[in-house]
């Protein structure tokens, strides 16, 4: 107790760090490093690898009316598997993402990375092939190769986030950081859309081919995705991750030369930073940054709601009237929404002043406003029932506000952290952040069951 009554009387800690002396020409370090070390190039591979990063995430989320086909003719899979796939994949990030924060000493972030995307072209691979090559196995034994695609792609994830948020910290530029938090925004649309149209490019009859005769179809899934659309769609994934690899293996190799003229102007680069940084305890991490962790550990914490009703909310109109109200376009219109505002908000930190990285209280306090929005979701048609506001616009436009306070907030939280840390604890602090998030995560999703059986 001592201790916790100690960390709420200390403000100093979080007073932002000062590390703009002057040299003796007259300029900041920091001015200096900021002038040679920006790079379009970069960014645009951060930007990239951002993608890379939460694509399997999202497109197991999108793929759900792809899965919900193969499990609808066993009731258990069918209402579980959802939280299954949140369950599954956060508590693996969690695991892997703490593992890995503690291993910090002669860490290798650029080989964890290379890593993590190797491991990536290989799920999406089998998952795509699957499609085809398992399409006739039973709901019980596609869920359990599911949940080890699930396992691999989760355990990927966690090395990366660790690998990249570690290694863009070391460059001690806030745009680096930013460029991968859109990458994810970006992330959590593509998938989206490819989802759609993959969908919309078989006609609705073409899907009974696929189906066992014998098999029972759910009414309120009367069109569903077929094997060769969820083939193209994992495949897509594939090629995700290859592009990412060989652009992340472009710029390993170009960036020493590049940063070799940041060397000769500066004597502690940005570099001997990264590579040199000390190992600082989680502790010591969580005394300087405990209200920005707490506000992302509560902000994705309450976003993993957001999965389970989409799965369950169903259009106001009859499916009849047009394809667009059918499950099979209108769930993964309504995670469209969702990422779009997603992104939206991750991209709008960009503009200057309005990030709240350096105001973490207020971002606190944000982020448990954010609760509003689950009796909200209470208002719309959950599985069919009926809706208290009869609109899908209402449903769309919450969803719209949903997603983009969550990139508004978590990119603010990301990109502050390394504002109230030394230059050598920055790596560490992008590791512990980045850990952090996937604990909030990893607790939303337990929550998650108590809402599919609500």
């Amino acid at each position: 107790m001592d201790r916790i009554r100690s960390l709420m009387a200390r403000p100093a800690a979080y007073e932002p760090i000062n590390e703009f002396a002057d040299d003796t020409d007259g300029t900041t370090r920091a001015q200096r490093r900021d002038e040679s070390q920006f790079s379009r190039l970069e960014y645009g591979i951060f930007f990239l690898l951002g993608i890379s990063m939460l694509w399997a995430w999202n497109m197991f989320l999108a793929a759900t009316p792809y899965f919900y086909t193969r499990f609808q003719s066993d009731d258990w899979t069918r209402l579980h598997y959802q939280p299954s796939i949140l369950s599954v994949s956060t508590v693996t990030n969690l695991g892997i993402a703490y593992i890995l924060a503690k291993l910090q000493k002669n860490a290798s972030y650029p080989w964890r990375i290379t890593l993590s995307l190797l491991i990536n072209c290989a799920v999406f691979a089998v998952l795509a092939f699957s499609a085809i090559v398992f399409s006739d196995v039973s709901a019980r034994a596609y869920f359990g190769f599911l949940m080890v695609m699930v396992f691999g792609a989760s355990l990927a994830t966690g090395i990366n986030q660790n690998g990249v948020f570690a290694y863009v910290s070391g460059f001690g530029r806030d745009e680096y950081t930013q460029a991968i938090m859109s990458g994810q925004g970006v992330a959590g649309v593509l998938p989206c859309i490819i989802q759609i149209f993959s969908v919309l490019a078989v006609p609705s009859n073409e899907d009974s081919v696929d189906r066992d005769p014998g098999q029972v179809q759910d009414p309120s899934m009367p069109h569903t995705t077929s094997s060769r659309s969820a083939f193209v769609y994992f495949i897509t994934s594939t090629g995700i991750s290859v592009i990412a690899l060989l652009a992340f293996l472009y710029l390993l190799r170009n960036q020493p030369q590049s940063r070799q003229k940041v060397a000769r102007a500066d004597d502690e680069s940005i570099n001997d930073e990264h590579e040199h940084s000390r190992t600082v305890s989680l502790w010591t991490l969580f005394t300087k940054l405990r209200f920005l962790a707490f506000a992302v550990f509560m902000c994705f914490l309450v976003s993993m709601v957001f999965p389970v009703y989409t799965a369950e909310i169903q259009s106001v109109n009859d499916p009849a009237s047009s394809r667009i109200y059918d499950p099979s376009v209108f769930v993964p219109l309504a995670f469209l929404l969702w990422n779009l505002g997603d992104l939206v908000g991750r991209m709008g930190v960009a503009i200057p002043g309005v990030s709240l990285g350096k105001y973490p209280q207020v971002a606190a306090i944000v982020a448990i406003a954010r609760v509003m929005f689950i009796p909200i979701y209470q208002l719309c048609n959950i599985n069919g029932k009926g809706a208290v506001v009869k609109s899908d616009i209402f449903y769309l436009t919450v969803q719209f506000l949903f997603g983009a306070t969550n990139g508004y907030l978590g990119t603010s939280c990301m990109m502050g952290a390394s504002h109230w840390v030394v230059a050598d604890e920055r790596p560490a602090a992008g590791g512990f952040m980045s850990m952090v998030l996937v604990g909030g995560l990893a607790a939303g999703s337990m929550l998650s069951f108590s809402v599919a059986s609500a």
